[in-house]
C-alpha cells in the first residue's frame, strides 16, 4: 500500500490548527494579564518590556501544551503502525485518515505526537523537583545565614560536600536501574518531601500564633493536604488514586532535589546574611518577633527576586538534565516521549533520516529559551525593585 502525503504548507497549517486549545489559552491569559499588569505585582511588570512577554509567552505555550496534550495528539504517543515507520512528515495513515505532521520515528510512532506528550513529562518533574529543592535550601539556608556558627558550619559542610562532587557523575550513580532495586530512593524521598510540610507549618505558626482560630485551620489543612501528597509520592498510598509517581520518575525526583538543593542553600545563606543587617530586620528584633518569624517574613520575602530568578534557571538546567539523562537512556522508561529519549532514539538514524530528530530538539531548546527569557526580565525588575 503506497503511502499518501500533503503538502508542507498544509503540514503547517495542520499544526496550527491542531494547537487551537493552546491559541485560546494563551489568548486570553496573555490578554487579561496585560490588561491588569498594574495590578499584578512582579508577574505584572514582565509585560512592560519585549523579553518578559516573551518569555511568558513560550513558557505558558509549552504549558498549554502539557495540559491539553490529549486534544492536540492526532495519536498515542505509544501506537505504533507498521506502515509508518520512518515515514516523511505529512504522510497520511491509511486506516484513520490522520496525518503525521512531523513523520514517524524507526518505532512507527507519531514524531508530533510524542512531542506534545513529551512536554508533560518535562513540565512536571522540572518545576515540581525545582519547587522541592527550594523548599530545601530554604529551609536550610535560612538559619544558617541567619545564627551562623556551628549551625552554618555544619550545614555549610554538608552543601559543599554534595557540591564537590560531579554532577553528572552523581546523577549516574542515583538514576541508574540497580539503584531502583535498593531502599535509598524512597529514602531520600521520604526525607525531601517532609521539608515543604515542615516550612509551611513553622510559616503559619510564626504568623498566627496568636490567632488560634485561623492557625489550626491552616495547620490542620497543611497536614492534611501534605501527608495526602506524602503518602502519594514516598509510598504510593494514596487512597484516591490521584497523587502518584512512578519508579522511574521518583529516581529523577530525588536526583534533581538532592543535586540542587545546595546550591539554593547558599544562594539563601548568602541573602540572610546581608538582609539581616539590614534596619527593619532590627526593628523586627526590638519588638521581640522570634528568630524564625523574621526569617520567614522579614528576610525571605525581601530575597525573592534573586530566588525567583533562580528557580526559572534551576528549572531550564532541570530540563537539560532530563533530556541528557534520556538521551543517555537512564532514568525514565525506553518508551517514554520525552525529548531526550526521542532525541537519542533518532539520533541513530540521523543520516538517513533527520525528521524525527527535529521536533524534539527544538521543543527543548525553545522551552530552556523561555525560561532563560523569563528570569532575564525577572532580574531585570528585581534590580529595579
Amino acid at each position: 500500500m503506497q503511502t499518501e502525503f500533503i503538502s508542507a504548507f498544509d503540514v503547517v497549517l495542520g499544526v496550527l490548527e491542531r494547537f487551537w486549545p493552546v491559541w485560546i489559552a494563551l489568548v486570553l491569559v496573555m490578554g487579561v494579564s496585560f490588561a491588569y499588569k498594574k495590578k499584578l505585582a512582579l508577574y505584572g511588570q514582565l509585560f512592560d518590556s519585549g523579553v518578559g512577554i516573551a518569555g511568558v509567552g513560550i513558557c505558558l505555550f509549552w504549558l498549554f501544551t502539557a495540559i491539553f496534550a490529549s486534544t492536540i495528539s492526532p495519536f498515542d504517543p505509544l501506537a505504533q503502525v507498521s506502515i509508518m515507520k520512518d515515514t516523511l512528515p505529512g504522510a497520511i495513515e491509511p486506516t484513520s485518515k490522520l496525518v503525521y505532521y512531523f513523520g514517524g520515528d524507526k518505532l512507527a510512532r507519531d514524531v508530533f505526537s510524542r512531542m506534545v506528550y513529551g512536554s508533560q513529562i518535562v513540565l512536571i518533574i522540572a518545576p515540581a523537583a525545582t519547587g522541592f529543592a527550594l523548599m530545601v535550601g530554604i529551609t536550610l539556608g535560612l538559619p544558617a545565614g541567619y545564627y551562623g556558627g556551628k549551625i552554618d558550619t555544619l550545614l555549610s559542610f554538608l552543601a559543599n560536600l554534595v557540591l564537590a562532587f560531579p554532577v553528572i557523575l552523581l546523577f549516574y550513580l542515583l538514576v541508574t536501574p540497580g539503584i531502583m532495586d535498593t531502599p535509598i530512593p524512597y529514602a531520600m524521598a521520604g526525607l525531601f518531601f517532609l521539608f515543604p510540610i515542615i516550612f509551611f507549618s513553622v510559616l503559619f505558626w510564626t504568623r498566627f500564633k496568636n490567632r488560634p482560630d485561623r492557625l489550626y485551620i491552616l495547620l490542620g489543612i497543611t497536614l492534611v493536604v501534605g501527608g495526602w501528597i506524602y503518602a502519594g509520592l514516598v509510598f504510593d498510598a494514596d487512597p484516591l488514586k490521584i497523587v502518584h509517581i512512578d519508579p522511574n520518575q521518583l529516581n529523577i525526583f530525588v536526583a534533581v532535589v538532592f543535586a540542587s538543593s545546595p546550591g539554593v542553600f547558599r544562594i539563601v545563606r548568602g541573602l540572610t546574611m546581608d538582609i539581616k543587617t539590614r534596619d527593619y530586620v532590627a526593628a523586627a528584633q526590638t519588638r521581640g518577633e522570634s528568630p524564625w518569624y523574621i526569617m520567614l517574613w522579614e528576610i525571605l520575602p525581601n530575597a525573592r527576586g534573586p530566588l525567583i530568578v533562580d528557580a526559572c534557571l534551576r528549572i531550564g538546567y532541570t530540563t537539560i538534565l532530563l533530556g541528557t539523562l534520556g538521551y543517555f537512556g537512564l532514568g525514565l522508561a525506553p518508551e517514554s516521549p520525552d525529548w531526550g529519549t526521542a532525541i537519542k532514539d533518532a539520533s541513530r538514524l540521523l543520516r538517513s533520516f533527520i525528521h524525527p530528530a527535529l521536533p524534539p530538539t527544538i521543543a527543548l531548546m525553545s522551552f530552556v529559551l523561555g525560561l532563560n527569557l523569563l528570569a532575564d526580565s525577572l532580574r531585570e525588575q528585581s534590580m529595579k525593585d
